[in-house]
């Protein structure tokens, strides 16, 4: 690899990297890539983007799924390994594409970006982690290459925390995790959030927030709304989450 693209989610940047990234790349050039920008707020997005600026770490913002930062995305990765050829030239060798590998963590949106930047369906993408299950070659132009890859998890997540971020966003598969407690997780994130409040909730569900345990709401909703059923009061709260109808929210901010 000349140049790596890692993807993250921009709702959970710090979750949706690999603990070993860092040693992984060693000096390759890295590029970062927050997907699903339209899905956090204009506040968030500046707020992440002057962090890693101040690492200097290249950021780029984008939607994979509108397409919105892939030329910007084809034009830094070309950019960034410009001094690949430069040294070819100096060894008498013909120049020759640049390639560049793209990696994350699972249904971060990395097949879905690369369709766009191609302008066609070049890679396999579905919205469930676990689609891309071989590495493959596709070319932009004459000057790129692209390296799709399978999505990459640790063996064993030790930050529960991030662990439940993952859960909540749907970047790991559904048979890792309870719906009713990631749920009531996130029913206690979002009642603190300055952004939503138990006044969202109030207005969605039309049902009081008694108090701030999660689980008792998803009780609650359950009873309310489906017999009793808490798993599917559970995966409504989250598919709400997940389709904004909170309000489009980051759950990380740049460390202080």
């Amino acid at each position: 690899m000349d140049v790596v693209i890692e993807v993250r989610d921009a709702r959970i940047p710090l979750a949706t990297t690999h603990p070993k990234m860092d040693s992984w790349l060693g000096n390759r050039r890295r590029i970062i890539v927050m997907n699903r920008e339209d899905m956090v707020s204009a506040d968030d997005r500046n707020a992440w983007a002057t962090y890693f600026s101040s690492q200097g770490i290249k950021v780029i913002y984008s939607n994979g799924q509108l397409g919105m930062g892939t030329m910007k995305l084809g034009r830094m990765a070309k950019s960034a390994a410009s001094t690949v050829n430069t040294r070819r030239r100096e060894k008498g060798l013909l120049p020759r594409p640049v390639r560049a590998g793209i990696v994350g963590y699972p249904n971060v949106g990395k097949s879905s970006l690369i369709n766009r930047l191609l302008k066609r369906r070049m890679c396999p993408a579905a919205p469930r982690p676990g689609v891309t299950r071989e590495l493959k070659w596709v070319r932009f132009g004459k000057d790129l290459e692209l390296l799709d890859s399978p999505g990459i998890l640790p063996m064993r997540i030790s930050d529960q925390t991030a662990a439940l971020k993952l859960a909540i966003c749907d970047d790991i598969g559904e048979r890792s995790y309870d719906f009713a407690d990631v749920a009531a997780i996130l029913v206690q994130i979002l009642l603190r959030h300055p952004a939503v409040g138990s006044e969202a909730f109030r207005k969605r569900y039309k049902i009081d927030v008694d108090s701030d345990c999660g689980k008792l709401f998803v009780t609650k909703l359950s009873v309310h709304l489906f017999n009793g059923d808490t798993t599917q009061a559970a995966f409504r709260i989250l598919s709400d989450f997940r389709k904004g109808r909170f309000g489009w929210v980051a759950l990380e901010r740049p460390p202080t």
